[in-house]
């Protein structure tokens, strides 16, 4: 995937027997996923104008131009969404588009490397970053907060954790 491009949503398949889809959006102000220009599928071959139509439970029915049918729609069931990076809001000085976190270099606070950023997750109660490395059985989900990740140096590749006692081996 480009690093011009940021995944803003998925399909998560047809809605009605029209050709509309159910989309999830994955921005701040999810119905902005529409402003943000053409949509394009990860491999960037195909692009959608993006009309939505109505808020439906977990995300919004919406019509993709080129897409008619619901046998269309079905097709794109699962298919990310990314938007054109410049398209997007700018962010302030502390905010991350996930996209940009994920692959990170984890490190303590002393410099011992944690593991990499492979996933960024919110269940409602702020964001964790799920990381995995060297010497841990299964991933770690460290809170991505200010006390728990005190640098975030996007130049470098790294973050700094200073993760609660006991969270890594």
């Amino acid at each position: 995937m480009s690093e011009t491009r940021v995944c803003v949503g998925a399909i998560a398949g047809s809605f009605g027997v029209r050709g509309e889809v159910r989309l999830k959006s994955f921005c701040a102000e999810p119905e902005a996923i529409a402003s943000y220009g053409p949509l394009l599928t990860e491999d960037g071959a195909r692009r959608f104008e993006v009309t939505l139509t109505r808020p439906v439970k977990g995300g919004f029915a919406a019509r993709l131009s080129g897409v008619a049918t619901k046998e269309q729609a079905d097709a794109l069931n699962g298919v990310r969404l990314y938007a054109d990076r410049i398209a997007l809001p700018p962010l302030s000085e502390d905010e991350f588009y996930h996209a940009d976190l994920i692959g990170l270099e984890v490190v303590d606070t002393g410099g011992q490397v944690l593991g990499r950023v492979r996933a960024v997750h919110d269940y409602g109660a702020g964001d964790l970053l799920e990381i995995h490395g060297p010497g841990l059985k299964s991933t770690v989900l460290l809170p991505f907060t200010e006390a728990c990740v005190p640098t975030v140096d996007l130049a470098a590749g790294r973050l700094i954790a200073d993760p609660p006692e006991g969270l890594f081996p």
